[in-house]
């Protein structure tokens, strides 16, 4: 796979959104478009997206889940790696683990609205007994209403609960900061790059 195909693989991979991708680029090039880079520009984009927990993958030319649901499945897949409680990130462990929990084949849940609900609710109940608190009400702060920031306390507690992370919610909001923006200025698309550098952190210490 040449660095360009690399790099649209880990933007699906990584489920970044055009922005955040966008972001990504112009940080580690100057360039908002991969066309537009040298081959060493793309190179180092993809060492960057690797570093992010883009995986290189024997299965890269099978084809991807499709249907309306299936990015919104991925996506909390994906956060299940990062919370260390899923052991294999690719579809196929996916499809398996919403068929064992909802006895329904990958065609419907991911096509049929219904279906996808119960697969959703499904992974979402298996996150929040990993410790994501999903709740979105008024007494929580705009940017913990996030999925993504949500996810990523949720990291950040495992990483406290092992003695790996200082328990002060300062240092959370330093480390955010320190690697994309200050909390409160958060689009839940730019919690991806948070959530994927702490995931590194929590399988190590779950290991």
């Amino acid at each position: 796979m040449n660095a360009l195909a690399a790099i649209h693989v880990a933007k699906k991979q990584l489920g970044l959104d055009d922005d955040t991708y966008r972001a990504v680029l112009v940080r580690v090039t100057g360039k908002d478009s991969a066309k537009a880079m040298t081959q060493a520009e793309r190179d180092s984009v993809v060492q960057e997206l690797r570093r992010q927990g883009f995986k290189r993958s024997s299965n890269a030319g099978r084809k991807p889940l499709e249907g309306k649901f299936a990015r919104k499945l991925q996506a909390l897949w994906i956060a299940g790696w990062n919370l260390g409680v899923v052991r294999e990130r690719d579809d196929k462990a996916l499809v398996a683990f919403v068929e064992r929990q909802t006895g329904l084949s990958h065609v419907r849940f991911l096509h049929d609205a219904g279906d996808a609900l119960k697969a959703i609710e499904a992974l979402k109940g298996w996150l929040e007994r990993a410790g994501v608190n999903w709740s979105t009400g008024s007494d929580r702060p705009a940017w913990l209403r996030q999925p993504g920031a949500q996810i990523a306390v949720a990291q950040w507690n495992i990483l406290v609960a092992k003695e790996a992370a200082p328990g002060d919610i300062r240092w959370f909001r330093n480390f955010v900061a320190d690697l994309a923006l200050p909390v409160d200025q958060m689009a839940n698309g730019d919690w991806v790059q948070v959530m994927n550098a702490l995931g590194e952190r929590v399988r190590k210490v779950k290991t």
